[in-house]
This record gives structure tokens, sequence and C-alpha cells, in this order.
């Protein structure tokens, strides 16, 4: 999943330029960070049934330890960011790094699937802190020449995670090191976050913004709890059996929801700033956005974890296999982000609608490869997914920008915090309602891979449907990115 920049755009303060060689070691540092975060989005699909198998753990808690990073993560972006602003970025950094690597550790070390989630969770909000501090950094810190190729690295960094994830998950678990199977995929961020940090510690700079506007702790705090409330009932409904409170815990999500409509209006009215500024609403390309922003990470959080679980449980593939088959997405998508960044300031809608539009056409092809219950082979379930990895690379990385280009300068930076949030909470929400459908619908049959291809092709046509109603939604967008630095 991409992350964009959620800080605020506040001039430089506090500050002090690094340059030479400590300047490329601060890049390092901050980019090992991000590595770290955007690996473990994606790792844990592939080691999805491994997990499952041990601890043990059910659908819906294996749902849970997809959904609970990113949404935690989620709610973490915008506070983070102005927690940085206002406490210094290099100390908030480290702190929340080090607030990493342990719950890293304690994900590794988790005895059931409920404290793995609980885990997971708070080392997602430790992400959520972090991240924007990585973008805060760079900005205050470089030159404005390095600081353009930081912010290429850190895109480059977000195309070799969505690599490594995969096939470094696949490796680490059947590799089986010291018996540890997919626990590997979460110790493995301890000494790189020991490095990090004791590099870190030598040669990052400290700063922090001039302006620094007050915490809306109650406004972020009221849309999770709001989202998680929603979001419980949806996956664990069909393991309580649909009871009257889950529906009620529903109705309640969808009442905290209007509560933070309110309590945004209300603080942005005494001259606050909220997390969600109520002026943005009003601005038709900005909700567009929002909306395809939800729909296209919903369908893409959730397609890694159904494909994993039928290339592995459906097809007999192992971890490593998986990750090889995943391959040819990410590749994909690799191949043609770097295109679409470059041609965003020309053609960003038109980019972002043939991204959508390709995505939905690889979840056809995907679809008439596995609804007759057979095993398709490596190199036509790769050309499906180098298909779809294509479209990710023309639509995801360009998606916050595009539509930054029609909110009025003064709001990029919340806009900015705000799509990234609904990426990660729309990734979330995916494994969700996704994950759901996919677990109803095995039903059983003759084979694994008629179980599993069933379920699959259940969910394969939702997902095509999300992305076209997407695509239909960017057709709103402005035909430009924005020139704002989110």
């Amino acid at each position: 999943m991409s992350i964009e920049n959620p800080a605020t755009t506040s001039p430089r303060a506090t500050s002090s330029t690094v340059t030479g060689g400590r300047a490329q070691v601060a890049l390092l540092v901050v980019l090992f960070a991000s590595f770290m975060d955007l690996l473990d989005a994606t790792i844990v699909t592939v080691a999805a049934p491994s997990v499952a198998a041990e601890l043990p753990a059910t659908q819906s808690q294996l749902q849970w330890i997809l959904a609970a990073y990113p949404l935690a993560l989620g709610s973490g972006l915008i506070t983070g960011g102005r927690i940085g602003d206002e406490f210094g970025r290099r100390r908030v950094f480290l702190a929340s790094l080090v607030a990493f690597a342990l719950t890293s550790a304690a994900c590794a070390l988790a005895p059931s699937a409920g404290m793995l989630i609980a885990m997971r969770a708070v080392q997602g909000l430790a992400g959520g802190v972090m991240v924007p501090q990585v973008f805060g950094i760079i900005r205050s810190s470089f030159a404005p020449a390095s600081m353009a190729r930081a912010f290429g690295a850190f895109g480059a960094v977000q195309g070799l995670a969505s690599v490594a994830g995969p096939l470094l998950g696949g490796a680490l678990v059947a590799a089986d090191l010291w018996d540890l199977a997919w626990r590997t995929i979460f110790w493995v961020n301890v000494p790189v976050g020991a490095v990090a940090l004791v590099l870190g510690i030598r040669v990052l700079p400290e700063s922090s913004a001039p302006r620094r506007a007050r915490l809306d702790l109650a406004g972020a705090a009221l849309s999770a709890l709001a989202i998680a409330l929603i979001l419980l009932p949806l996956v664990q409904g069909r393991d309580w059996g649909w009871p009257w409170w889950g529906w009620l815990l529903l109705a309640a999500g969808g009442g905290l929801l209007a509560g933070f409509g309110w309590h945004e209006h209300a603080l942005a009215a005494r001259g606050g700033a909220p997390v969600l500024p109520p002026a943005l609403l009003r601005t038709r390309s900005f909700t567009a956005g929002l909306a395809a922003a939800v729909l296209f990470f919903g369908a893409l959080g959730s397609f890694f974890l159904v494909l994993s679980l039928y290339l592995q449980a459906g097809t007999g593939r192992s971890a490593w296999q998986t990750g090889l088959v995943i391959l040819p997405y990410a590749i994909g998508s690799i191949v043609t982000s770097g295109v679409g960044v470059r041609l965003a300031a020309r053609a960003g809608r038109s980019l972002l609608v043939t991204g959508s539009l390709l995505l939905a056409a690889s979840q056809a092809v995907l679809w008439a490869l596995v609804r007759d219950g057979g095993r398709p082979g490596y190199w036509p379930l790769g050309a499906a997914l180098l298909l779809g990895g294509l479209g990710l690379g023309l639509a995801a990385p360009i998606l916050v920008n595009v539509v930054l280009a029609g909110v009025p300068g003064r709001h990029a930076g919340a806009a900015g915090g705000a799509l990234s949030t609904v990426n990660q909470i729309g990734g979330a929400t995916g494994v969700a309602v996704l994950g759901t459908v996919f677990f109803a619908a095995l039903a059983p049959a003759r084979s694994a891979a008629e179980t599993f291809g069933d379920a699959l092709a259940t969910v394969l046509p939702i997902q095509m449907a999300v992305y076209l109603v997407a695509a239909l939604l960017m057709l709103a967008l402005p035909g430009r990115a924005g020139t704002h630095r989110t």
C-alpha cells in the first residue's frame, strides 16, 4: 500500500541542514525505517496460512491480524505528524522507531492469535507516528537538491518493499530458521531497527514547526473508535451468528462517525485545527477522491489475503512459491510507477482511470483462471498479476497528488493527511468486508482447489466492480497532479 506524506505544510523553523556523508547516512536511516513500515504491510499476507495453522487462528482472527496494522497506522498518521512538529521530529522518530522494533519482537513472541492482533495494532500505531517524521526530517533537514533526490529514493523504497514483502515472507517461512517459521518475519525488524537507532542518534538533526497546531486528539480518537466499531461486527458477525448486539455495535460506530463530524465542525468554528477540516468536504473533487481512495485501497487490501490463501491452501503451493507467483505483480507496479510519476503533471486523471481499469481487467482474467476449480500454472497467473501490477503502478503513487490539485493550498497538508489515512483505513476495511465474503464462500467441495477456487471466484467480481466504480469517481478529479508537497 502506498503511503503519502501526511505531515503538515508548516514552513521550516528549528532545523539544521545536513550535507555530505552525514546526509547520506541520515537518509539511509529514515529509509530503513520506511522500508520496515512498508514491508510489514505486505509481508504477513504470504505468511497468513502458516500463522493460522500454528497459533491457531480462526478465520476472523486472521482478518484482524492483517487489518489491525493498517487501521492503527492510518489512525496515527495525522496526529503523529503534529506530535513531531510539537516535540521535535528527531526525538519522536527515534522513540517511535524503538516502539516499532519492540512491538515487532512482541509480535514474534505472541503466544496466541489475540495477543498477535493486539501487538499488530500497537505496531501499526508506532508506524503511524514514525512515518510522518520521515517526511518532516527530509523536508526540514535536506538542501533543496538533496530533498528531491531523497523523495525519489523514498519512492524507490516503496517499490522495493512491495517486491520484498511477498518474497521475503515466503523465504523466511520456508526457511523455518531456528524452527521459528512465521515468527522470523517480525524478528527481522529488530536488528534493522537497532542499527537505524544507533545511526539515527549520531546523524539525525532535530527540527520542529514554528506554528504548532493544537492536537485534535478527540477527533483522532473518535474517528479511530468509530471505524473499529464498524469493522468489528463486519469481521466477527459470522462467527457470532449475527446477534442483535452486533448490529448495535455497527449503529454505534455510525453514531460515532456522526459525532466526529460534529466535533470537527465545532473545532473549526472555534479556530482550531481539526483532523479533517469541514471545508474540504465542500470540495467536490476531494470528496470524490476520498471515496475513490477507500474503494481502490479496499479492493487492494483484501486481494493479497484471499490470493495467498487460495495459492497455499487451495493449490498446495508453499509460501515461497506463493511469493514467486505474486512477484510479477510487484514488478509490474515498479515498471509503471516511474512512468506515472513523470506523466502525472500532464495526465494525472487519465493515468488513475487507466490504472483502475487495468486492475479490473486483471481481476477478470484471474476469475477466468480459477472459476473451474483447476490449478492454474505459474505463467497464466503471472501474466494476470503483471497486468494488475501495471495498473497499480500507474494509479497508487499519484492518487493523493491528483486529488490535491483540486484543493486550496492552505488545506493541502490537512487534505494529504486525510487521504493518506483513508488509504490505510480503506485497506483495513477491504480485508474486513471482502475477507468475510471469501470465508463465507468456503463451502465444502470435491477438492481444496475447488473449495478455495470457488471462494476466490466469488470475491474477484466484487473487486473488479469496486475498481470500476473507483474509475468512475476518478473522472471527477482534476486532470493533472497538484504541485503541493504533502
